[in-house]
């Protein structure tokens, strides 16, 4: 796979959606589905938005802001997915020469984590 960059949307709680783009401009989102779900999908980034009492969400390039920021140019080596049949995917776990990324849902909020 080809080395990538990072966006991401974030609002004062932290980031809720995540775009990985690659060098060759494949941008690749991770964020939760409203049944708690991961979801992977092919998408670019879009604009951000005001929610009201919430605040602003901003899409902007993230530098170290994620456990994705140490790995930021590297190639991506292996993905690897959990899932349950009766919840989808739950967990993908992203390898690189430096790393892994482990992407899981709590609550219905996207975490992410160095391992």
């Amino acid at each position: 796979m080809a080395s990538w960059h990072l966006y991401g949307v974030g609002a004062p709680s932290g980031p809720l959606d995540v775009w990985l783009i690659d060098s060759e401009a494949v941008t690749t989102r991770i964020t939760t589905g409203s049944d708690w779900c991961l979801i992977v999908e092919q998408e670019v980034p879009f604009a951000g938005y005001d929610m009201a009492e919430s605040g602003r969400v901003a899409v902007a390039p993230i530098e170290g802001e994620t456990p994705f920021a140490d790995h930021l140019g590297e190639t991506v080596l292996a993905v690897r997915e959990e899932g349950a049949p009766e919840n989808g995917r739950l967990a993908l776990e992203i390898t690189f020469g430096s790393g892994r990324v482990r992407c899981d849902t709590w609550s219905g909020d996207l975490r992410l984590a160095n391992k």
